[in-house]
């Protein structure tokens, strides 16, 4: 690696956790009802929609109710989100004329942007109009970003509360998560991405003439190129912020109309590990105890550097494959050298590795450089991040509260140890916390490794992955990772818009996002009646750096426990066997 590699991977760590403790003061405000500076612009906007849709604000929901309702509005999304692209051939905004989108297709899209996974079977620019890109899934970015949010704030609520039964109210967090968090920061992120070339406009597909005819497969000469446009942007932003990932265009954040510079590659980077980071500061100011906030940070971020140094060795390190071509992958005054297959010039390799490790980290999913032509290593990283749970930063609101689970599980076997009753801000932690944070880290592992068994045996599952052996196996796998964690990235050498697979991972998106958020939030009404418990001699600090190394080392054995075996047989069997 060169210097400029180096300091490019620093500043980017240095500027995310400068910017963790002011932004995370800001949400903390935001879910407390405290005044910020937007309030004077938002709250007569906050106000006016709970009026017109009859909402009081101020009623508080137990966390069967806050349940139901997350429910009820994720499911009424998804169906229109789901009509929307089944009516696209009669909607305006069609410059193109796309017809009606495949019912599977349409299925899996829906459950995708629904799910924030944002995993695409499909070609954006090919498939879907100007309309479903905005009023579907951009909407749909803004809506599953503050669902992950919600629920996390009324988890923190379990823990601040003692002795009651409401952990707040849906609507009110959702609306202020919205108003007062998304909306401005993908405004501010959308400007700064078109002044950087992003386009962001309504004129159909541009046929261009080519500097240098080329000809096709039949031998035909081709002179022009058809240039896909359209209000990209505005949909990148929300898309990075929100942790969501699904690119406008098929080659997501590689494609230059979305990602075309240096400097709008480094915004975007920082854009998907913002808010997740900063929500770690949120909770320690919600809790009274920034200390907890910061140790959370800390074992994220040494569990990032230390997997991001992995991934850079590795794509540094060249790929033998090209090598024995006689290909030159040494670093030089004319070359960074590395892996540069599947990689985009204007970014390198350390950038492409470090949007790789930051995207599986969160649960992103957009890639500007193409996971399926990394070094087996190389790849392992980012297909093991997605497996932990994705509580490495995590999706917004979502890796947090993931990340709680494991904190719960650390504290209870800490507990156990050491012959005391296990406690976390005051509130014992009991065999109930114990099976539903048990239920949110094993329950992904299920379908992961479910759905990779089966498809691997049926030819329907087999048909689809185009390289044999490992590394086809290497797909399946980090498909059902990617679904199962809702990430929404892929190795990409896989033909997942069939319809096994658009319903196989529909249904892997769908449990891997409601069957974590449901304990999640039963976890806050049992820790909600529960009385606050006096700080002892007793209790185990969970500040400490020796919190932070067990914490660390709970969620690396459990991922590794859960699948080291699946992992022997795809890219570790293929990194030995180069």
């Amino acid at each position: 690696m060169t210097t400029f590699d180096w300091l490019q991977l620093g500043l980017y760590l240095f500027v995310l956790l400068l910017l963790v403790k002011p932004l995370g003061s800001y949400m903390a405000r935001v879910y407390k009802g405290e005044r910020t500076f937007l309030s004077p612009v938002v709250r007569p906007v906050e106000r006016l929609l709970y009026h017109i849709a009859g909402l009081h604000g101020d009623e508080e929901m137990d966390w069967k109710t806050y349940a139901v309702a997350m429910l009820f509005f994720n499911l009424v999304g998804l169906l229109l989100l789901y009509a929307l692209q089944r009516f696209q051939s009669s909607l305006p905004l069609n410059p193109q004329n796309l017809g009606a989108v495949r019912p599977d297709t349409a299925f899996d899209a829906a459950v995708s942007f629904a799910t924030n996974t944002n995993w695409q079977s499909y070609s954006g620019e090919t498939t879907m109009s100007y309309l479903i890109q905005m009023l579907g899934f951009t909407v749909q970015n803004f809506l599953s970003a503050a669902t992950g949010m919600a629920i996390l704030v009324a988890l923190v609520r379990g823990f601040v509360r003692h002795s009651g039964n409401t952990i707040g109210n849906f609507w009110t967090d959702m609306t202020r998560t919205i108003l007062y968090i998304l909306l401005p920061l993908a405004f501010v992120l959308a400007l700064a991405l078109v002044s950087q070339g992003v386009v962001q406009t309504f004129h159909s597909a541009q046929q261009v003439s080519l500097l240098q005819s080329t000809q096709d497969a039949g031998n035909q000469t081709i002179n022009q190129q058809t240039l896909a446009l359209g209000p990209a942007a505005s949909q990148v932003a929300i898309k990075q912020l929100g942790t969501n990932g699904g690119g406008f265009f098929n080659v997501n954040s590689s494609h230059p109309f979305e990602n075309p510079t240096p400097f709008s590659d480094f915004l975007e980077m920082l854009a998907i590990l913002l808010i997740p980071a900063s929500l770690c500061y949120t909770f320690g100011k919600m809790v009274g105890d920034t200390r907890k906030g910061w140790a959370i940070l800390a074992a994220m971020t040494i569990i990032f550097v230390a997997l991001l140094s992995v991934t850079v060795w590795a794509e540094q390190s060249g790929n033998s494959a090209v090598t024995s071509l006689g290909v030159d992958q040494t670093a030089s005054n004319l070359q960074s050298g590395g892996n540069m297959e599947g990689k985009e010039v204007r970014f390198g390799v350390a950038n492409s590795a470090l949007w790789a490790t930051a995207t599986t980290s969160a649960s992103n999913g957009s890639v500007n450089s193409m996971h399926d032509s990394f070094t087996p290593l190389g790849g392992l990283v980012p297909m093991w991040l997605i497996q932990l749970g994705e509580v490495v930063y995590g999706g917004v609101g979502s890796g947090l509260y993931g990340m709680l689970a494991f904190v719960i599980i650390a504290v209870f076997v800490a507990g156990l140890m050491i012959g005391r009753t296990p406690e976390y801000l005051g509130k014992k932690i009991e065999s109930y916390e114990m099976k539903m944070a048990s239920l949110m880290v094993l329950l992904p592992v299920l379908v992961v490794l479910l759905g990779t068994a089966i498809s691997v045996i049926v030819p329907a599952g087999k048909a689809a992955a185009y390289n044999p052996g490992a590394h086809g196996f290497s797909e399946i796998l980090y498909a059902f990772s990617s679904a199962g964690n809702n990430n929404g990235s892929a190795f990409a050498g896989i033909a997942a818009n069939t319809s096994y697979y658009n319903i196989m991972l529909g249904f892997a998106m769908l449990l891997g996002r409601y069957w974590l958020a449901i304990p999640a939030l039963a976890i806050a009404g049992s820790l909600v009646r529960k009385k606050s418990v006096p700080v002892s001699s007793g209790t185990l600090p969970t500040h400490t750096p020796l919190f932070i190394g067990w914490l660390i080392a709970v969620v690396i054995i459990v991922g590794a426990l859960s699948f080291l075996p699946a992992l022997s047989l795809g890219p570790l069997v293929e990194h030995l066997m180069r």
